[in-house]
């Protein structure tokens, strides 16, 4: 798997993971593992959803 996830992503994911998980231990609800898909996705450094579209937010290396 090539990674397509940079820094920044991977820093905005880990804190939207870490807002769920805390949405969900407040309101008590089970919602709050989804919280575990950015995070597996930050630290893998891949994200599934980024292939149909090309995206890829890791820096431009110079050959």
């Amino acid at each position: 798997m090539k990674t397509n996830i940079g820094s920044i992503d991977r820093i905005v994911r880990i804190i939207a993971a870490l807002g769920i998980f805390g949405a969900g231990y407040y309101f008590k609800s089970w919602w709050g593992l989804v919280g575990f898909l950015p995070l597996l996705t930050a630290i893998v450094r891949f994200c599934p959803a980024y292939l149909p579209f090309g995206i890829s937010t890791c820096a431009a290396t110079k050959k």
